[in-house]
């Protein structure tokens, strides 16, 4: 009975060579060969082959047979259609301007905060802002203007910091 390192130390080469010309690739090749010993010392069923040579070349080859099978069921991704969905650096931006621009929002008197907000969020035409807020027509704009200068401002001594 051949102890491992003595199976190994015959046969490894012959294996390798053997699967390198299966694979084309030296690292695929090493992987092969090292699952091929494994797969030969683990395995408790007889051999059913003429010479542990052949033997070793069967596993080999199945191996790489279900590495293809494995291949072929995976798809690769490619550029062409790219998710349009924000990714993680992306969405943590808009996140950490979310809170910055709520917290500038939140130093802002009610009355021109609720202006802006009426505004930028709720759609509303400068009449409709007036109505609700009880100003006048010249008034909403303002405050919503000044809002808009402000954090502008506000905007620009940030991205110079």
């Amino acid at each position: 009975m051949l102890s491992f390192q003595e199976l190994y130390d015959s046969y490894a080469v012959d294996v390798y060579r053997f699967a390198h010309w299966l694979a084309g690739d030296r690292f695929e090749a090493e992987d092969i060969t090292s699952d091929t010993f494994i797969r030969a010392w683990t395995h408790s069923s007889p051999i059913r082959t003429e010479t542990l040579k052949a033997y070793l070349f069967t596993i080999a080859r199945n191996l790489y047979l279900e590495k293809l099978r494995k291949e072929k069921r995976q798809a690769t991704l490619d550029d062409r259609h790219p998710d349009p969905a924000p990714g993680p650096a992306e969405v943590a931006e808009a996140h950490g301007q979310l809170r910055w621009i709520g917290s500038f929002l939140q130093s802002l008197p009610e009355v021109d905060r609720a202006a802006f907000v009426l505004r930028v969020q709720g759609e509303l035409s400068y009449a409709e802002i007036a109505r609700v807020l009880d100003l006048s027509l010249a008034a909403s704009k303002v405050k919503v203007h000044r809002v808009r200068k402000k954090l502008l401002v506000m905007r620009l001594d940030e991205e110079v910091d």
